[in-house]
């Protein structure tokens, strides 16, 4: 279970903070990249009187709950050996905590998984109770931290869906109190059902059915006592319904679809089942949907382009976003809370050189205020100039790239750190990175090519990496680190390789199939073996289940492409290795899991090549404690100016 413990004086000086930005030394300590953000996820209480965000105490993230326009100290709401991952509103008096662990499911699996539960606490600090407290059937769930409906006509209520017993384990939606946490079943799923749709009322009007074998998922809408199909597709590991929400006025469904090669927003009306685009841009794809906090209707869009772009589909909140971006040229700007009434709001904004900020915005008192930095310890000054950096690959299809200057150097002979993401179904944008920014105020300059297998820039480019681990993709990164060299910017002596999940698979590749090419190499949390990262997936989530589909479409199959695995796993191909190589990886990893590189580590050490390792303890695949990323990156610094350093 997990112990939220109220401690109205804990974080005293978090007050302090909510009124003071940090003042910057040259060259900022570790601890200013590295310890949790100051400040994420801040939200407004429905009548915007009460102020909540997830914020840093002594290197783990804590519930840190303000009264607006109090100078009072914030009550704050620590969760033990839980790591807390996100909070939302739900009334005036509650706000919902969602905490998860590495932790093994009863009746599952000797293996750790990451579970998620869910905590009521009142906005006074008076109580906390565990949510679905009496279904017998969430021991079983790995994950019962999902908020489905809200219904603010009913503030004592909140709606959560979890796999219980009715006729057989079926998805069902339940009524939860928020004074005791008990659950009450108030809508029964088929044997197929899959996911809901509700109205922000305590309704449901949608579900999603999948039949086992047949990969077609429908869409069903409530019709009195009956359920009426509205639309019906043929689902892959990579599409499907993929159903938001409600529209805003609440007579048809929005989803994602892929249409023209790009992933774009779609409307389903529900009396007709017509299918119509909402929302598409002729580059990128549409990156997800912006829900209504109170309603959870969809009311707009977003997706990177240089930088992150919200659209919205109402009069009101678009006249708002215009009006936000004339305000703030150059930066990303987004409403991300506001109050039921849209009187006030907090709003983010971001850039390259701007670690995310928050305002407090009240319309009718007509004030602005910052609320906080999210890295407060930095300034514009510590922090590189990054941009655009596109690169035709060696079979000439274009690579979106980013490339990140040590501030006060030229681009010129520098040390260079390439940095591929994880996903690799993911992508690098222009904007505020605090691992990239740290290397880039220690001197080298960083490379973020988003490799072919990103998503974001339309179907092709994400299908033309797929099988491509070690091949083309990596071949996309070497061109990058050529592109670098030939621009006179990077010393060809003095590159390292570093990256994190696929990253650090990728940092890995490049050590033992480019050995000539890098002059050390740092993986976190990386692959290292093909064939047994896709046995391991097996065994978590069972044979021709949906994730072990979804990774051999992406890396290969053991069996019918062991051949080629083979050749392109790290971990067989150690003997290749020339540089020297660092390892980190999270104990309680239950993404990659530590197994990984610790077969890397083996492998290099009985190849006679020079390795350390970096157990990061009681982590996991996300880096979510401050003692593990100070760990992380101080390792790191050591690392590289060891290698490469000036």
């Amino acid at each position: 279970m997990i112990a939220i413990r109220i401690r109205p004086a804990a974080i005293a000086a978090l007050a302090l903070a909510f009124l003071l930005g940090g003042l910057a030394a040259a060259k900022p300590p570790v601890e200013a990249f590295a310890n949790l953000p100051a400040m994420r996820s801040p939200g407004l209480s429905p009548d915007g009187t009460k102020f909540a965000a997830i914020q840093d105490m002594d290197g783990r993230p804590v519930v840190a709950i303000y009264t607006v326009g109090s100078s009072a100290a914030p009550i704050a709401l620590p969760s033990d050996d839980w790591v807390i991952r996100a909070i939302q509103w739900v009334s005036n008096d509650h706000i919902v905590v969602i905490a998860g662990k590495g932790a093994k499911v009863p009746g599952g699996s000797r293996h750790l998984w990451t579970v998620n539960r869910a905590v009521a606490a009142s906005a006074d600090g008076a109580t906390a109770v565990r949510l679905l407290n009496n279904i017998d059937m969430l021991r079983f769930n790995s994950s019962a931290a999902y908020v489905i409906d809200i219904a603010l006509n009913d503030p004592a209520h909140i709606y959560m869906p979890l796999y219980s017993e009715t006729r057989g384990i079926t998805l069902n939606i339940f009524e939860v109190d928020l004074a005791t946490g008990e659950g009450r079943r108030i809508a029964a799923g088929g044997p197929d059902t899959v996911n809901y749709v509700m109205d922000g009322q305590g309704h449901v009007v949608a579900r999603v059915d999948v039949k086992p074998r047949s990969d077609v998922e429908r869409l069903l809408v409530r019709d009195g006592d009956d359920w009426r199909e509205v639309a019906a597709v043929k689902a892959t590991v990579d599409s499907g319904l993929n159903v938001a929400g409600l529209t805003l006025d609440g007579t048809g469904l929005v989803r994602a679809a892929p249409s023209g090669g790009r992933y774009v927003l779609t409307r389903i009306d529900l009396a007709s089942g017509k299918e119509t685009v909402l929302l598409s841009d002729p580059r990128y794809d549409i990156d997800g949907t912006i829900e209504d906090p109170w309603t959870g209707r969809i009311v707009g869009a977003v997706y990177q382009a240089e930088g992150t772009r919200a659209v919205y589909f109402d009069p009101e909140r678009t006249g708002f976003q215009a009006t936000l971006e004339r305000s703030f040229p150059g930066l990303s700007v987004a409403e991300v809370s506001s109050s039921i009434d849209r009187t006030r709001f907090i709003v983010a904004l971001e850039g390259p050189r701007h670690p995310t900020s928050y305002l407090y915005i009240d319309r009718v008192a007509k004030v602005m205020n910052e609320v906080m930095s999210s890295y407060p310890g930095l300034t514009e000054d510590d922090l590189g100039e990054m941009k655009p950096y596109d690169y035709a690959a060696r079979d000439g299809l274009l690579i979106p790239a980013f490339i990140t200057l040590p501030p006060g150097k030229a681009p010129k002979n520098l040390p260079a750190i390439v940095m591929p993401h994880g996903g690799p179904d993911a992508r690098d944008s222009l904007g505020f990175d605090w691992w990239a920014q740290f290397m880039a105020n220690r001197g080298y300059v960083v490379l973020q090519p988003n490799y072919r297998g990103s998503s974001g820039y339309g179907r092709a480019f994400t299908e033309a990496g797929l099988q491509q681990w070690g091949l083309k993709m990596q071949d996309d990164i070497t061109d990058g680190v050529l592109k670098m060299i030939a621009d006179g910017i990077a010393d060809p002596e003095r590159i390292c390789i570093v990256g994190a999940s696929y990253g650090g698979y990728a940092t890995l590749a490049g050590a033992t199939l480019t050995p000539d090419l890098y002059a050390c190499a740092v993986s976190i949390a990386g692959v290292s073996d093909l064939p047994e990262m896709i046995k391991w997936e097996r065994t978590i989530h069972g044979r021709g289940s949906d994730v072990v589909d979804f990774w051999i479409s992406r890396i290969g199959s053991p069996t019918d492409d062991s051949e080629r695995l083979r050749a392109t796993s790290p971990a067989r191909q150690a003997a290749h290795a020339k540089c020297p190589i660092l390892l980190m990886h999270g104990e309680l990893d239950t993404t990659v899991p530590i197994r990984q590189s610790e077969l890397m580590v083996d492998a290099l050490a009985s190849a006679g090549k020079p390795v350390s390792f970096v157990k990061l303890e009681g982590d996991d695949h996300y880096l979510q404690l401050g003692s593990t990323r100070l760990q992380m990156l101080t390792a790191l610094e050591t690392f590289l100016d060891e290698h490469i350093g000036d």
